[in-house]
C-alpha cells in the first residue's frame, strides 16, 4: 500500500468525483499529502486533511502564485503562518515554495524573497519545506546554502538534473519522484534514481498533473503512484512492496507523521 507525498485534490478536475477518488484511496493506499500552493489552495488542503485521518496538508505560496505586490505577499505569508499554527496537528510542512523561471521570468527577485521568507517561517514553526524548482537550479541551491533549513525537506517532483540532486542530497534533503521518471523521453531517469539512496526517496503523483506512463494525457490520481514505484523498483532491482515500504517510512520520517497521529494505517 502506497503513500503519495504530493497531490492536489483541491483542483477543479476532481470537482465531480472527489469523494469517490478519496474513498478509493482509503481502501487501497496508506494515504496522501494534500499540497498547498496558494492561500486558497492551502486552506483547502487543510480543510481536506481535517476531514480524513489519512490525509495531511502542506501550506505555502508557490512561485507561480505569489502576488506582484510585495505588501500583499507578506500579508499572504502571515495568513499561511496562522493557518499552520492553528492546524499544527495536520500541517506537516511549508510548501510548495521555491523558484520557477519557466513560467515567471519577470519577478525573480520577488520569488527569492518569498522563498526565503517562507524558509524562515518553516524554521520558526520547526517544519520541513517542500520545494518547487523549475529552470532555477543554481538560485535554488544558493538560497538553501545561505538560508539553512532546520528540518530540511523535499524536492517535490524533482527535476532530473544531476547537479541539483547531488547538491540536494549533500544538504540533507529528500528527493521525490513523480510521473516524469516513467516518460519514454526521460533519458537520465535511471541514472538519477540510482543516485538517490533508499532512505531519501519519496514518491508522488502531483495529481491531477503529470500522469505517468501508460496514462499520459489522462487525469492523474494518487492511486497512480504505483507506476512511479514500479519504475524505481525496476531500476534499483528491489520489489515494488519494498519501494512502498521505504517511501512510506521516509514520508513519515521527514513529515513527522509516523508516531502520535492517532490512527493505524496497517
Amino acid at each position: 500500500m502506497f503513500f503519495d507525498s504530493h497531490a492536489h485534490l483541491d483542483d477543479e478536475k476532481f470537482d465531480l468525483d472527489r469523494e469517490k477518488v478519496i474513498e478509493k484511496i482509503s481502501k487501497e493506499m496508506k494515504g496522501f499529502i494534500s499540497a498547498g500552493y496558494s492561500l486558497e489552495g492551502s486552506e483547502y488542503a487543510v480543510k481536506l486533511s481535517k476531514m480524513y485521518d489519512f490525509i495531511f496538508a502542506t501550506v505555502g505560496i508557490s512561485p507561480n502564485d505569489i502576488p506582484q505586490n510585495e505588501e500583499e505577499l507578506w500579508i499572504m505569508i502571515s495568513k499561511i503562518k496562522k493557518l499552520a499554527k492553528e492546524n499544527h496537528n495536520k500541517v506537516v510542512a511549508i510548501g510548495e515554495i521555491g523558484l520557477d523561471y519557466y513560467w515567471n521570468k519577470e519577478n525573480k527577485e520577488l520569488q527569492k524573497k518569498a522563498f526565503i521568507k517562507q524558509i524562515e517561517l518553516a524554521n520558526e514553526l520547526e517544519l520541513p519545506i517542500v520545494i518547487h524548482t523549475r529552470e532555477a537550479v543554481m538560485d535554488t541551491i544558493e538560497i538553501l546554502k545561505q538560508n539553512q533549513v532546520k528540518n530540511k525537506g523535499v524536492f517535490h517532483c524533482c527535476p532530473l538534473n544531476r547537479e541539483l540532486v547531488k547538491e540536494a542530497l549533500t544538504l540533507g534533503f529528500y528527493i521525490s519522484f513523480a510521473g516524469p521518471v516513467t516518460f519514454k523521453n526521460s533519458k537520465n531517469a535511471d541514472e538519477i534514481i540510482k543516485m538517490v539512496p533508499e532512505n531519501r526517496i519519496l514518491i508522488e503523483t502531483d495529481s491531477p498533473y503529470l500522469s505517468p506512463e501508460p496514462l499520459r494525457g489522462k487525469r492523474n490520481e494518487p492511486i497512480n503512484v504505483k507506476y512511479i514505484a514500479n519504475k524505481i523498483a525496476s531500476v534499483k532491482q528491489i520489489t515494488v512492496e519494498k519501494v512502498a515500504e521505504i517511501t512510506y517510512n521516509n514520508a513519515c520520517q521527514i513529515f513527522n507523521i509516523a508516531t502520535g497521529s492517532g490512527f493505524d494505517w496497517q
